[in-house]
């Protein structure tokens, strides 16, 4: 994988500052086949433009970066001068032939809009028709026939998928754009409206003949290809020497796969078709959007670029005093202003005080942004807490639930406390009745009582002598010594006026 993007590097004579230069040298050699050159013959075919010295620095960094390699070509030379001129020759590597290609391709046809060549699909539905029924045959298909057709067949679809690769990239560059209007909008509707929809009217038509024929032509492909290899080898030798080779389109399987994934959803994620079909659908949610945006222009929201285009050539034609001027009018932005705002009342400023040095005033947040004071929008309503009530309501509830049921605990424990152990809220709530009962009372008492009517339960201490009572809480052990502690229901008052 690295040395797969070592080969990346090749591309760095386009990004330099000087690549016009490198650009030339580039191009010299792609003109001519197998070109074995020396510095001094692309002095001379660059009609002296650039120094012998200049060449050669750049002769060296191109084979550094892997477009070009040193000639291995013998040198003839009738003088040690012709030696010294013919030394150094170079040699057009393949990858750098291949980026200068497309680099000339790139700086050609970059802003063009690329036709898409949509009579090649019904050739390859037809290719392929024929094919599945020379296939069917008895005895099959002959393989030379068949290699001419399966080459026709995918040179025709690689320029049908890279025009339509081409064209909808350009497509995305201008539909998205939110400066049309006028003529150029109306343009690219017609070109959207009609050439798209024409596209796609012939995917839809020719997309099921292609995909029953590879449907029946699948199955048969490895057998196909094998005889083709068969009949003709190509390249296929060099790989016994280690050589990696480029089959042509068509004579790998893989190529297959990608043909049928361009017109199948093996995967899940979609084929081709359905992606050309959600380009077309975005592409006319963008122009429908452009719509609406001239709609709402005609109401004042219009797109200022012609107007600031104008303004910029008049700021362009203008000497500084009338740009001064220009700027003013058009933007708002006077010199410096001193507006009247109260000050604070912890402070106490001189008249005399200049601007500069005083403090800085707080403005508010409404006359900084809008230049007034009013509050603008509706009047909020008040908030609405039923939510934070009915959550605080099922807490305290929640609460009372476990309050009672420490309760419930304590009561059933009674005079077997030191025999359980009580849970964490149990033993907070009998920690603290504890506390209530000994709050404020003498050192020396007898007996001290204290109860939660609520909650129906009572603590009652009796002081014994010698007497020590455990009590076994969540946390730990509490030892009270010279105390009986008496654990049981509130009592209630009007049962005890009854009896």
């Amino acid at each position: 994988m690295e040395e797969d993007l070592e080969r990346l590097t090749a591309y760095s004579y386009l990004t330099v500052p000087d690549r016009t230069a490198y650009i030339a040298i580039m191009r010299v050699f792609t003109s001519t086949l197998l070109a074995d050159l020396s510095a001094h013959d692309l002095v001379e075919r660059l009609h002296d433009e650039y120094p012998v010295e200049t060449v050669a620095a750049k002769l060296d960094a191109l084979t550094a970066w892997g477009n070009l390699i040193p000639s291995s070509r013998p040198v003839k030379a009738g003088s040690i001068r012709e030696y010294h001129r013919v030394r150094s020759r170079y040699q057009l590597s393949a990858l750098g032939e291949r980026i200068q290609r497309q680099a000339d391709e790139i700086l050609l046809n970059a802003d063009a809009a690329r036709e898409v060549s949509r009579e090649l699909l019904a050739l390859v539905a037809r290719g392929l028709a024929e094919l599945k029924e020379e296939t069917e045959r008895p005895g099959g298909i002959d393989p030379r026939e068949a290699l001419d057709r399966v080459s026709t067949l995918f040179a025709q679809f690689g320029q049908f998928a890279d025009s339509v690769r081409d064209f909808y990239a350009y497509l995305g560059q201008v539909i998205f754009r939110y400066d049309l209007a006028g003529a150029e909008f109306s343009g690219f509707k017609e070109l959207l409206l009609d050439y798209a929809e024409t596209i796609t009217d012939d995917v839809a038509l020719f997309a099921p003949q292609i995909e029953a024929s590879i449907q029946v032509l699948w199955p048969r492909l490895p057998a196909l290809l094998t005889s083709i290899d068969a009949a003709d080898q190509g390249l296929a030798a060099l790989q016994d020497a280690d050589v990696r080779i480029q089959r042509s389109r068509g004579r790998e399987l893989d190529d297959w796969a990608g043909l049928r994934a361009w017109f199948f959803d093996d995967t899940g994620q979609g084929s081709q078709v359905d992606q050309l079909r959600d380009a077309t659908l975005r592409a006319l949610q963008a122009l429908l959007a452009n719509a609406k945006r001239m709609i709402r222009s005609a109401g004042g929201g219009l797109s200022r670029r012609r107007d600031l285009i104008r303004l910029a050539q008049w700021f362009d034609g203008a000497d500084d005093a009338t740009a001064h001027d220009l700027f003013v009018a058009a933007f708002g932005l006077y010199g410096a202003r001193h507006l009247g705002v109260a000050p604070d009342t912890d402070q106490d400023v001189p008249a005399t005080t200049s601007w500069w040095d005083g403090p800085a005033a707080r403005v508010p947040v409404a006359l900084k942004d809008r230049g007034s004071r009013a509050p603008r929008g509706r009047t909020a309503g008040p908030e609405d807490y039923e939510d934070q009530r009915a959550r605080l309501r099922e807490q305290a509830e929640e609460e009372t639930r476990r309050q009672r049921a420490a309760a419930a605990e304590l009561r059933a424990a009674g005079a077997r406390l030191g025999d359980v152990r009580l849970s964490g809220p149990a033993t907070r709530l009998f920690l603290d009745l504890l506390a209530r009962s000994l709050a404020g009372v003498p050192p020396a008492f007898d007996t001290v009582e204290t109860s939660d009517d609520d909650l129906d339960v009572r603590l009652r201490l009796v002081r014994t002598a010698g007497a020590e009572t455990v009590v076994h809480g969540a946390d730990g052990d509490l030892v009270l010594d010279g105390l009986r502690v008496d654990l049981g229901a509130a009592a209630r008052p009007d049962l005890e006026a009854a009896g």
